[in-house]
């Protein structure tokens, strides 16, 4: 399996970082050991002073596919969690400066926090999907899906031009205005459609 992501997919986000928005998804990936497993907390890497949060929407592809067309995208996904894109924010800022590559400032182990699926037919809106990130109780970023600037099927229909998509697959969706640093000590909780789905703590 493989995780896809969709970076620069909120206007806020963008805005924050100081950023233009893509014409088009742009997509990074991760290895499937930047996969924090279940129950298992986020440890801070000793390569890294700067860690940031970045809570998304995560879809799980069902179906084999290449070169989907629009119309036919939301039948490749059937599934939703809420993640956390782990982001070693000063070697991020390196790799730019230096014009690098990104692998070693977003794609290192357990840089991949998914809670728990739940199938998108079981929720009530499924082109509106809520999402929120706590650190230490407060709210540090809220999203929804119909904020995205390239929703579910247009990704999917994008990024399936360059890769196969394989069932098993996870795309995170992008993260909206509101990331920031972590330290040692914090716990962060996910909550989707405002039902907490992964509590994480930092060590």
């Amino acid at each position: 399996m493989k995780i896809i992501c969709i970076g620069r997919n909120y206007a806020g986000h963008i805005r924050e970082m100081n950023q233009q928005p893509p014409a088009a998804p742009l997509f990074f990936m991760k290895p499937e050991t930047a996969i924090i497993r279940a129950q298992l907390p986020f440890y801070y890497p000793d390569f890294s002073k700067d860690i940031h949060y970045e809570a998304e929407l995560v879809l799980r592809i069902c179906k084999l596919g290449k070169n989907i067309q629009p119309r036919f995208a939301h039948t490749y996904y059937e599934a939703v969690a809420v993640g956390i894109d782990f982001t070693a924010r000063d070697l991020q800022k390196q790799c730019i400066r230096d014009g690098l590559p990104w692998e070693m400032a977003k794609a290192f182990d357990g840089s991949a926090a998914i809670s728990k699926f739940v199938r998108i037919d079981d929720l009530e809106n499924k082109n509106n999907i809520s999402f929120k990130l706590k650190k230490n109780g407060e709210i540090v970023q809220a999203g929804n899906s119909d904020q995205m600037l390239h929703n579910f099927d247009q990704i999917i229909a994008h990024v399936s031009q360059y890769l196969t998509l394989k069932i098993g697959d996870y795309i995170f969706t992008g993260t909206p205005e509101g990331v920031g640093p972590v330290q040692i000590g914090d716990h962060l909780e996910l909550f989707l459609e405002g039902r907490p789905m992964l509590k994480l703590p930092i060590k």
